[in-house]
């Protein structure tokens, strides 16, 4: 843990957390996914795979240490040509032995890739047993589809690929995606949503209590930037939930959903924002219903 890891309010940045999952996840991956030597071959697991989606549960704040933080990973589910991984970020606590505190939860669903040609293919019979070592069935949820985020109501983000964001294999690197819809979603709060809000009132703050992302296509290096669309979907009394999508002009390259709930600096504690931003919010949920 790094002291850049940290945000404003003293917290492990929530895209960090999925830095750390990617790194678990190579590491298992590499040391029990793949033949001995085969790094780069077709049957690389730690290497040959893409990130299908990304459902991170975000628990409670991780605060800056010099312990370092634990995680657990294992396989849940494997299908034809796509397997789905679960991880716990943990710490053993102090005051309880034998328990541990939990920071995090999430899932990564992930497709065999074949690079040079640029397709998915399926998991060999090998991969499969190698897999089932470490297999803990779960029961996945069906997700619902999220409605096309509207372009005439949607806050607009130019998205500029930075060489250092794209991986060995010319694709922009998974972690990525979340830093593009961070900065997309602090632009929106600030310039769109809570544009009328007097600055005399200060932010809301707020946490990030869950994020799902689903990769549709790579994101690739150029000079031109990529567009990412922020729109409210949802509005409850302490959380708000926020749809983006990362598009190449009419392709959807990845969709996002993030719900944030607002905290008192205080206590730590989930509170009801200040009325003028969630009258703010109202507006724009009202406005948008409208316009669609």
């Amino acid at each position: 843990m790094r002291w850049a890891d940290l945000d404003l309010l003293g917290h492990v940045n929530n895209v960090t957390y999925v830095d750390y999952l990617q790194e678990a996840r190579v590491d298992m991956l590499r040391l029990h996914g793949s033949r001995p030597h085969s790094h780069g071959t077709p049957e690389d697991l730690a290497e040959g795979v893409v990130v299908v989606r990304h459902e991170v549960t975000y628990l409670r704040p991780l605060l800056f240490t010099f312990e370092p933080v634990m995680i657990e990973c294992w396989v849940t589910d494997i299908k034809a040509a796509s397997f789905t991984l679960a991880y716990e970020i943990f710490r053993d606590s102090t005051s309880s032995p034998g328990e541990r505190v939990v920071f995090a939860r999430a899932t990564t669903v992930l497709t065999p890739y074949v690079f040079s040609t640029e397709r998915p293919r399926r998991i060999t019979a090998d991969e499969r047993s190698r897999l089932e070592n470490f297999l803990e069935p779960a029961e996945r949820t069906r997700v619902p589809r999220p409605e096309p985020v509207p372009r005439t109501r949607a806050g607009h983000t130019p998205v500029h690929v930075r060489f250092s964001d794209v991986d060995v294999y010319g694709h922009v690197n998974n972690v990525k995606y979340f830093e593009y819809v961070q900065e997309a979603r602090l632009l929106y709060l600030s310039q769109h949503l809570w544009r009328e809000v007097p600055a005399s009132l200060g932010a809301a703050n707020f946490v990030i209590a869950q994020t799902d992302v689903d990769y549709k296509r790579p994101i690739l290096f150029r000079a031109e930037p990529y567009d990412c669309w922020t729109q409210v979907a949802r509005i409850g009394r302490r959380s708000l939930t926020l749809e983006s999508e990362i598009c190449d002009q009419d392709s959807l390259l990845a969709r996002a959903v993030v719900t944030i709930v607002f905290v008192d600096p205080e206590t730590g504690r989930s509170t009801e924002p200040p009325e003028a931003h969630m009258l703010a919010m109202t507006a724009a949920l009202e406005s948008a219903e409208t316009s669609g």
